[in-house]
């Protein structure tokens, strides 16, 4: 008996143990505009910040004062930090066109990855890290707000079930007033606006949601063609890059016209999906239009957010890595889809370059 209830007892000491691990956490980059999250996670027990990575001594001690962080955990070397911190995943809040630097300093050490969106500025790079990804067995996942959206998984549910039919016409519109109108930080302005470092203006930054959705719903197909129009009607702020983008992703069967913008009146994240039944408009996070059937009305519903973890990043990225939960193939998070999102995007800036629509192959 006394046999047993030492057993019993050990079993419940490991699965506390267990279940209280948490994911040891690193920073590479204090730039994006989004990285505060990182630090406002005070009611989460998932992660523990083991490292900052970070050449800008300015902002090393802007954010070492505001979140009185342990001068120890600041590193001016990657490499340096992830050996001496030895995190188990790194989130990357600097320039998109470093995520590739990112990835081949932790992938060879068996260290995962998220980065904020879109997954790389170039489609080479973007292929690089896959591989990467693939020959060292770690994950790199891609952070977008539209995949916390229960709007938007509605949206596909319904798609699944047939009760839109086929998908023929979505519409992605995303965005909001600009950079420097919202009043963004001045690193995080720099490098939006930087057409290396953030790969092209609106259409990049906000693009990308459209590409990540459409390929999504569309279960990682591919566009036939891709064409895009990119203009500056601010070009006294934004004078290096777009401001305003529209692409067009034509499908077999389907059209997708992606609206990218800093010129909205107000942000916006929305989506309207059209089928040969019926439609679903995801308007914001928990709020769905929707007509189903041609002699019924439109009707407006609203429905619970996502439930944990998909409330945030964080959290998702730390029970990938202990293995808590196991990302479908066609995630909103996942390599494939990214990859695909950054061939786009990339088409999509050769289109408006040369004023032509750009095949795929």
């Amino acid at each position: 008996m006394k046999t047993l209830v030492l057993l019993f007892v050990t079993l419940i000491s490991v699965q506390t143990t267990f279940a209280q691990k948490r994911v040891r956490l690193a920073i590479a980059g204090l730039s994006h505009g989004h990285v505060g999250w990182a630090f406002n996670r005070n009611d989460k027990t998932d992660t523990e910040l083991v490292g900052i990575y970070e050449t800008d001594q300015e902002l090393v001690k802007r954010f070492a004062e505001k979140y009185k962080l342990d001068k120890k955990l600041f590193f001016n070397d990657l490499n340096k930090m992830l050996d001496q911190a030895k995190p188990d995943a790194v989130s990357a809040f600097g320039p998109i066109n470093e995520h590739i630097s990112v990835v081949r300093a932790c992938a060879p050490r068996k260290i995962h990855v998220m980065v904020e969106k879109p997954l790389a500025t170039t489609f080479a790079d973007a292929k690089e890290i896959e591989k990467l990804a693939k020959q060292n067995g770690v994950q790199v996942l891609t952070n977008f707000e539209t995949s916390w959206y229960a709007s938007n998984q509605y949206v596909n549910e319904l798609v699944e079930a047939g009760k839109i039919g086929e998908i023929r016409k979505v519409m992605v519109n995303d965005g909001h007033q600009g950079p420097k109108e919202i009043g963004v930080g001045k690193e995080f302005f720099d490098f939006l606006t930087d057409p290396v470092k953030n790969g092209a203006g609106a259409l990049n930054d906000f693009g990308c949601y459209g590409a990540n959705l459409m390929t999504w719903l569309l279960k990682g197909q591919k566009p036939v063609s891709v064409t895009a129009v990119t203009h500056q009607n601010k070009p006294d702020i934004y004078q290096k890059v777009d401001d305003e983008a529209t692409i067009i992703l034509q499908y077999p069967k389907a059209q997708c016209v992606i609206q990218a913008s800093w010129n909205w009146t107000f942000a916006r994240k929305d989506m309207e999906v059209f089928g040969t039944k019926g439609y679903a408009v995801a308007v914001n996070p928990t709020t769905i239009r929707q007509r189903l059937q041609e002699k019924t009305p439109e009707e407006t519903i609203k429905i619970d957010p996502r439930p944990a973890p998909f409330t945030d990043p964080f959290s998702v990225l730390a029970d990938v890595v202990s293995g808590k939960l196991k990302l479908d193939e066609n995630d909103m998070y996942g390599l494939p889809v990214n990859v695909t999102v950054v061939e786009i995007l990339e088409a999509a800036k050769r289109s408006a370059q040369t004023g032509k629509t750009v095949v795929l192959k």
